[in-house]
């Protein structure tokens, strides 16, 4: 009787688990967001680029519209720094997020899942690995 309990307790705890009560809307994911994790992992080791001076901001209007700033220090191929105008619109797909926007930018080029006032992307290829967290703010 008790390893039934035992086993009946912890399916219970690993469904709860599971069950996200989060379900990602335009409505809902709509916001000003801000990088609060941008790492990046190569064979050099993690680089945090937010602790050497890069920030994206973005506002995701409910229109699908988006605007905002991409600062990468060190970023362009020449190693100089990488800006762009994060203008564009915005489209969520289940709860994946995706951008469509002039600027060349990794943001346009991989998708992101919708969490509870957040946006999250980690994307491996090429030997790098890049871990996005984008924090809502409004």
């Amino acid at each position: 009787m008790i390893r039934y309990a035992q086993v009946s307790l912890c399916l219970i705890a690993v469904l709860a688990a599971c069950d996200d009560p989060f379900s990602p809307t335009v409505a809902n994911v709509s916001g000003s967001y801000h990088a609060t994790t941008l790492l990046v992992t190569d064979s050099a080791g993690v680089t945090d680029y937010l602790a050497i001076g890069s920030s994206i901001t973005l506002q995701l209007d409910a229109a699908g519209t988006v605007s905002g700033h991409l600062l990468i220090v060190g970023g362009n191929e020449g190693g100089g720094d990488l800006e762009a105008d994060m203008v564009g619109t915005w489209a969520l797909a289940g709860d994946t997020v995706s951008f469509d926007q002039t600027a060349d930018t990794f943001v346009r080029d991989w998708g992101f899942k919708a969490g509870e006032r957040r946006l999250t992307m980690d994307h491996t290829g090429g030997g790098v690995t890049v871990n996005l967290v984008l924090t809502k703010q409004s």
